[in-house]
């Protein structure tokens, strides 16, 4: 059976999310009827990340099992599905395989950026932090070494049913200063837990600010007890960035 990769971005504003559900508009499902009309029968697919209400994405991948011919050829598919989707939706790319894969289980690395700012204008207001303090940036850049390495991110997530394992492998997370007044986030792991980035995020933002030590930090970390978490950044900062895969795949 042919499997259909994807390459998504989206802006996340308007949308509860990347999955599914019953009260609020989705990126996934928005994808699915734009799939199903065009084969004619129901199409579901997978995404490699289950962005949050409000989180955005630029590399975004999601696959999907196709039972007959795709009624569109490969290099047009990217240009169809985008004319037919809404405008905060579009389809980087695309790419019809003959092997198994899972845009999920098969991923090897996520990575997403998180940008604050201290000067909201129009053309960022989207997707980036207001802060309306100043923040120490060295306290900041330290704050990144905080959760490299192998960890129990119980402390720095939200409760999910489904997780029975809150132990990630973080090989980047540093700062960047994109200018007088805006900081950006690189962070990239094996997985991530539910809510963990956006966690995280406020945590480094209350040491910034002076609100916490690094040394209370790495204690809250170390202990696994979510009454020891920040409060966690709002949503419209982050973005999904980069889904990893083994080399054997030869997908984006």
């Amino acid at each position: 059976m042919a499997t259909l990769i994807l390459k998504i971005e989206y802006d996340g504003t308007n949308y509860g999310g990347w999955q599914i559900q019953p009260n609020a508009p989705s990126i996934q499902e928005e994808i699915e009827k734009v799939l199903t009309e065009l084969v004619g029968n129901k199409i579901g697919i997978v995404g490699a990340g289950r962005t949050d209400a409000g989180v955005h994405a630029r590399g975004q991948v999601a696959h999907a099992k196709l039972g007959a011919k795709f009624p569109v050829p490969e290099k047009k598919i990217p240009y169809v599905l985008s004319s037919k989707l809404p405008d905060d939706i579009r389809i980087v790319d695309a790419i019809i395989v003959d092997y198994d894969f899972h845009a999920r289980f098969d991923a090897i690395a996520r990575e997403y950026s998180y940008t604050i700012t201290t000067n909201q204008t129009v053309f960022n207001r989207l997707f980036s932090t207001l802060l309306r303090y100043n923040l120490d940036y060295n306290l900041l850049i330290k704050s990144g070494q905080i959760f490299l390495g192998k960890n129990d991110f119980t402390t720095f997530s939200k409760y999910n049913s489904e997780t029975r394992d809150y132990t990630c492998n973080v090989t980047i997370c540093k700062w960047k200063k994109v200018s007088d007044d805006t900081y950006r986030l690189q962070i990239r792991a094996d997985r991530f837990v539910y809510g963990m980035v956006r966690s995280v995020v406020g945590a480094m933002i209350d040491i910034g600010r002076g609100k916490r030590t690094i040394k209370e930090v790495k204690q809250a970390l170390r202990v696994c007890d979510r009454s020891k978490v920040s409060p966690l950044a709002p949503a419209k900062g982050l973005v999904l960035e980069k889904i990893y895969y083994p080399n054997k795949f030869h997908i984006f």
